[in-house]
Formats: C-alpha cells, sequence, structure tokens
C-alpha cells in the first residue's frame, strides 16, 4: 500500500528522479520547493526538472526556513525525504550565512514542528547527507597506518605539490576507500551543514521514536541535472563549457578524482532506505565504489560530443576542495542488498546523450571563478 511522501527539493534533481520513481510505487507524493533560480533557471516553471513532475504530484512553492510552509507541507505526510539544501561546496565558503540558514535552520524547524505536534503522522525521516563530512577522508601511512589528513597545505599546492600528506609524519598518503566508521571532519561549510544536518536528524529522531536513515551521497549525475548552475556538478559545467564551445581549466594537475555514482542508482538505494526496516537508524554511503579522475572525466565528455574544446591542466585550485575520494559501500550492499547497476562508462554516454538533446545553456562559469577569486578561495 502506498504512502504520503513528502520530498522536500523535490524538483531538484535527485528529488524529481525520486519523486517519478515512487509514484511508479503508487505512493502519493508531495514536493516543497523554493524552485531556486541558481538550479531551475530565470524562469523556474519552465525547467525541465519542474515540468518532470508538473501536475503528477502535489507541489508547494515555499521555503524549508518557512516554518508555515513546512507545516502545510507535512499535513498527512508520513514519510519525509529531506533533500532540500543549497549544495554548492566553493559557494559555501563565502555565502556562510545563507547555507547555514538554509541546511541547519531549515532542518531545525522541521524537527521542531515534530517534537512539539503530536498530532503528526511522519514515521520515518529520510536525510540527504554528503560525502563531503568525511572532509579529505581516510588514508594509509607507512609509518602511522590509518589516518585522516587535515586540509592541504596552501604553500604546497602553489608549488605544484597536490598530494595528500599524513598528520603525523608528512609524508605521502595513500587513500582507502572511506567508510561510513571514518572521521567526520569536512573541510567546507558545506560539508559542515550536512554533518549538522545528519546528527540533528539522528538525534531527534530517536529521541521522538522516528526511524531516521541517512545517505552520504557520492557525487551524482546523469540526465536532468541542471546545466545552467555553475557551482556544482562538474560534469555538466563541463558540459556547458564544451557546449559553448569554451576551453576548459581542469585545476590542480587533473588527477584529483571523485566517486561518481548513477541518478538511478541513488533512486534505487533511497527507496531502500524508505522502504526497508533494517535501514532505520543506520547511515549509509551511496556511491559507484570506484574512483574516477577529472582528467578522465573531461577526455570522456570531449569523446562523447566528438569536441575538438582544449583543455589545460592550469594548475589553479580551491580552497576547501578535497583531493580524491572514492565510498566504500559494503554496509549498504550487506544491510540493503544494494548494487549500483550503472558504470561510469555507461553512465556518462546516457548523461552525453541526453545534454546533446538539450538547448545550449549560457555558460556562467567563469562568473562564479571570479566571485572565488574576488573572496581569496581560488589560487
Amino acid at each position: 500500500m502506498g504512502k504520503n511522501i513528502l520530498i522536500t527539493g523535490g524538483a531538484g534533481f535527485i528529488g524529481s528522479n525520486l519523486a517519478l520513481t515512487l509514484l511508479q510505487k503508487e505512493h502519493k507524493i508531495t514536493v516543497l520547493d523554493n524552485l531556486s533560480e541558481q538550479i531551475h533557471g530565470d524562469d523556474p516553471f519552465t525547467s525541465e526538472l519542474y515540468n518532470s513532475i508538473e501536475g503528477k504530484v502535489t507541489f508547494i512553492k515555499g521555503d524549508v526556513r518557512n516554518r508555515e510552509d513546512w507545516l502545510n507541507a507535512l499535513k498527512g505526510q508520513q514519510v519525509v525525504v529531506h533533500f532540500a539544501a543549497e549544495t554548492g561546496t566553493g559557494q559555501s565558503m563565502y555565502e556562510i550565512e545563507k547555507y547555514t540558514d538554509v541546511n541547519i535552520k531549515g532542518t531545525s524547524i522541521l524537527l521542531d514542528i515534530l517534537a512539539n505536534d503530536k498530532n503528526h503522522k511522519v514515521e520515518k525521516i529520510i536525510i540527504a547527507s554528503s560525502r563531503s563530512i568525511y572532509g579529505e577522508g581516510k588514508y594509509n601511512c607507512n609509518e602511522h597506518g590509518i589516518v585522516y589528513p587535515k586540509e592541504r597545505n596552501e604553500k604546497d599546492m602553489l608549488n605544484g605539490d597536490f598530494s595528500v600528506k599524513c598528520p603525523e609524519c608528512n609524508e605521502v598518503a595513500a587513500l582507502m576507500s572511506t567508510d561510513e566508521g571514518s572521521k567526520i571532519h569536512p573541510s567546507s561549510i558545506y560539508g559542515l551543514t550536512k554533518q549538522a544536518q545528519e546528527e540533528m536528524c539522528m538525534i531527534a529522531g530517536k529521541s521522538l521514536n522516528i526511524p531516521v536513515v541517512a545517505f552520504r551521497y557520492q557525487n551524482v549525475y546523469g540526465p536532468g541535472q541542471s546545466l545552467s548552475n555553475p557551482y556544482t556538478g562538474i560534469l555538466s559545467i563541463f558540459s556547458t563549457r564544451i557546449k559553448n564551445g569554451n576551453d576548459i581549466n581542469i585545476f590542480e594537475d587533473g588527477e584529483e578524482s571523485r566517486d561518481f555514482v548513477y541518478i538511478q542508482d541513488v533512486v534505487d538505494a533511497t527507496i531502500l532506505g524508505i522502504e526497508k526496516e533494517e535501514a532505520n537508524y543506520n547511515i549509509y554511503n551511496v556511491g559507484s565504489g570506484k574512483q574516477t579522475s577529472v582528467l578522465e572525466v573531461t577526455k570522456s565528455l570531449l569523446d562523447e560530443y566528438d569536441s575538438n574544446v582544449k583543455y589545460t591542466i592550469s594548475g589553479n585550485f580551491r580552497l576547501g576542495d578535497i583531493r580524491d575520494n572514492y565510498a566504500d559501500i559494503s554496509k549498504i550492499k550487506r544491510d540493503l542488498n544494494f548494487n549500483p547497476k550503472v558504470t561510469f562508462q555507461e553512465g556518462i554516454k546516457f548523461f552525453s546523450d541526453w545534454v546533446s538533446s538539450q538547448e545550449i545553456k549560457n555558460d556562467s562559469y567563469n562568473k562564479s571563478l571570479e566571485e572565488m577569486k574576488t573572496k581569496g578561495l581560488l589560487k
């Protein structure tokens, strides 16, 4: 039997895809979303993401910082999937009040309502966390074993040394997959707000006897992601540059890497969290379990678009960025029987085919970089 499910940020990339899949499973979906211009463009009601769910869900245009919008959206809901958040790692370093206001205050209002309204029907909360809470992640040092390095030294990076060092001896350490028990030490304001969201929900959920499931999503990509947001999503940022015939500036030495996970795999994992009691009060990484370098991403996109756009490995870097990461997904495999189905090679083809079917978006990436330069965050 279907449930009443509220998805905050449900007109966004992950939220809209989740909504459409849940509708096929006969759940009733309500979406609370502010239709941010950064994601949906100047006229959000014409955005593909919004149009994909229009008329299929109960849509409430509202803001998670507004208590009345929460009260309106929560009526009769059995499950809350809380995706609404500001998401740009770099942008979070200078829009600090906005990020804490939306991500932390917005979540606090939800939990405050659930703590004080004894008539609510909410029986589960899914909270979108992020791999960014791990900071540089988990490494192995020949001398000191498993270590959790601090942010990299700016002086080293200015000299072209982008490696991650052991915090004990300062020797180069070897990357390991990051598991859920790894040290939490975010290196960006965004990561800090995600840590706060996750912990607030877990603490309040246990107190209120409302099961919570936290998903630490890796770099999610696929058809439908915003091509007009210059602050987040390297595949979409680079695709928009390529389609506009603009050269690509690859930061650091191009070998920095991320764990790219395909959108439908993320949706499938999230639904397992909604449906399975085994997930209750647990935290899970959601990723592919593999690392892919930025240089490999760039070459793959140029190949898929058959483009002769040039790329430069510039040595530029952003303060707050991590070097590498990939998730240890053994826990979600064991507990929820989750296995990612789409390889990066398959997923990037699905993504690039979709991009090629879209109207070319304005490329405002350089503007975002100028913002970071003026704040002293881009070197």
